[in-house]
């Protein structure tokens, strides 16, 4: 199965399939089987990096639409 990756309106972003997940020395968290995840995009969790809906609690604003990013520069 695919990774598919939303960007929720005024959510977090949710990662759907085959996934790992790992902190900044390269452990993985302890998923427990999960195929679905969402991460938090407003800071505001307590749970960090997960999403425990602290931005519906706190009102917060953020919505995204899809686009295309220009063509990455050349390395040098």
């Amino acid at each position: 199965m695919s990774t598919k990756v939303t960007i929720l309106n005024n959510g977090p972003i949710r990662i759907e399939g085959d996934f790992q997940i790992y902190d900044a020395a390269g452990n993985p968290f302890g998923l427990a089987g999960r195929s679905v995840i969402s991460l938090c995009r407003c800071g505001l969790s307590e749970n960090k990096p997960f999403c425990d809906g602290a931005h519906a609690r706190a009102g917060w604003p953020s919505v995204c639409e899809a686009r295309e990013l220009p063509a990455p520069k050349p390395k040098i």
